[in-house]
């Protein structure tokens, strides 16, 4: 058989394994919302370190790190600086979500934030921003997906078909298994990727240059604009201070807002599980060093990837003469990718709607609310799959405009456990005002002052606003802000009706 209906086989087996591991793992929640959507709180450190790690680095890590190496040299940098940075506030930030979770029976970011700040409006507006945000980074997935398939078969597979393929699985094993899928298949497809990819980027430049330092050192004499911080943009020109260090700024911030992401601090067993997640989570950073080293071998390489940078992995792997067999495991590394983080987004979407912005105003049973996001989970898939098929976007440029949207929702977060005089006023006026700037600047590039990031741009406005919008409006009753601000030891009391998730809040802006 020729080589590509082996790399096909291999794919088929890895997606085989997938869906059953994701299938298996639904029989261990419970069939309810809380089961489907926090897992009944059962998250171990094992699942929460994975699904962590795993749904951080995705298609954008594994396709479109390499391609920035490749193209834009030391800018990718940027992408190893923000996890580090961004995940460390949570060393103190999650276990207060957790606890306030499960004593008031959140399973949802806009559940806390609307908690807090009693509005309907409030929680659809997190909804339909969560949404907006999901929708290119799931898109991001399945072109990555596309693209590894599309690539290792020669073609025979086209982009269109592999991400409809990848994807449809991974639907499947959402719809029916939630957050427990996506957690075990999380832990399944990071532990393949880590090691797929420190394989592959320490053999590349051991195959080409004869080493690690004679590949950077033969880019120094050539290419040397490729390794001097802070890189290249898209176009070939100096990436400048501003954009590159707001990059990292707004990344930073949003990376812990990510509703998939924060929703499994409502997963969690405990407290301590959260703790030591976080101080492993760098460990994890250390994939992207091998990540980065496959963009860079291929910079000198006689022939450039005719898909673009972002095909650089899979153009590698098959001009470098490997085994089919080889060929297939290194691509389902690149899957690993892409999935692991888009299972955690669908689940995340379809979720979010139905808890914050159907629930607050349609009464829905246990039944009809897990009915309800298995379609959803179908309905965003649908929508970005249509975006997907648009090959004319970075990866990367993907993931940074969603990041401006996402990162607005960090000002109410902390203002809501960590601030008494924040009111409902501030906080909507404040979202609405930063996301507003963030769009704008986002469809006006060319008119960002210091090619600041528009996500930063958006929070310089935000913060103000929710500042001083409160002051201006009637403090809170003690007694609710005390439920949200104050530290709480031991074991947490149980929700009451008024305060749990699924009760609509009493008081509207």
């Amino acid at each position: 058989m020729e080589r590509w209906v082996w790399v096909t086989l291999i794919l088929a087996g890895y997606l085989a394994v997938t869906l059953a591991i994701g299938l298996a793992a639904g029989r261990r929640s419970s069939d309810t919302v809380s089961g489907y959507v926090a897992a009944d709180r059962d998250f171990g450190l094992l699942v929460m370190y994975f699904v962590t790690g795993a749904s951080v680095f995705s298609a954008f890590a594994f396709l479109g790190g390499p391609g920035w190496a490749y193209s834009r040299g030391a800018a990718a940098f940027y992408i190893l600086s923000y996890g580090v940075l961004g995940m460390a506030p949570w060393y103190w930030l999650g276990p207060r979500v957790a606890e306030v979770g499960r004593r008031r029976g959140y399973v949802t970011q806009a559940q806390l934030l609307a908690g807090r700040f009693p509005s309907r409006l409030l929680s659809v507006l997190i909804a339909a921003l969560t949404l907006v945000a999901f929708v290119p980074y799931i898109t991001l997935q399945m072109r990555g997906a596309g693209i590894v398939i599309e690539a290792v078969t020669d073609g025979h597979i086209p982009l269109w078909a592999g991400a409809a393929l990848a994807y449809g699985i991974v639907m499947l094993y959402v719809i029916f298994a939630g957050v427990m899928a996506v957690g075990w298949t999380n832990t399944f497809q990071g532990v393949f990727m880590l090691v797929i990819a420190w394989s592959l980027g320490l053999y590349l430049p051991v195959k080409l240059y004869g080493g690690v330092g004679p590949m950077f050192e033969a880019i120094l004499a050539e290419r040397p604009e490729l390794l001097t911080v802070p890189g290249l943009t898209a176009s070939g020109e100096p990436w400048t201070w501003g954009g590159y260090s707001s990059a990292i700024l707004v990344s930073a911030v949003g990376l812990q807002m990510w509703p998939h992401l924060f929703m499994k601090a409502f997963a969690a067993r405990d407290d301590d599980t959260l703790r030591r997640t976080v101080i492993l989570f760098p460990t994890f950073q250390l994939f992207l060093i091998p990540v980065f080293l496959i963009g860079f071998s291929g910079v000198l390489f006689p022939q450039a990837p005719p898909d673009g940078p972002d095909s650089i992995l899979p153009f590698m792997v098959l001009s470098t003469g490997m085994p089919a067999l080889v060929v297939g495991l290194f691509c389902a590394g690149a899957l690993s990718a892409s999935m692991s983080t888009g299972d955690a987004l669908l689940h995340g979407a379809a979720s979010v709607v139905v808890e914050d912005g159907v629930r607050p105003f349609w009464s829905l049973s246990d039944a009809q609310q897990r009915l309800l996001m298995r379609v959803l989970v179908v309905a965003v898939g649908a929508v970005a799959y249509v975006f997907a098929l648009d090959e004319d976007s970075s990866l990367v440029e993907l993931l940074l405009g969603s990041y401006g949207i996402i990162a607005q929702l960090a000002p109410p977060v902390v203002a809501a456990l960590y601030w008494r005089r924040a009111t409902t006023a501030g906080a909507l006026a404040g979202l609405v005002g930063g996301s507003a700037v963030s769009v704008f600047f986002y469809l006006n590039g060319h008119l960002r002052p210091f090619d600041l990031h528009e996500g930063v741009l958006g929070l310089l406005a935000h913060v103000p606003l929710l500042v001083l919008v409160s002051l201006a409006t009637p403090p809170q009753e003690a007694p609710h802000v005390r439920a949200f601000v104050e530290e709480r030891g031991g074991s947490a009391e149980p929700a009451s009706p008024a305060a749990s998730a699924h009760s609509t809040p009493r008081e509207h802006p």
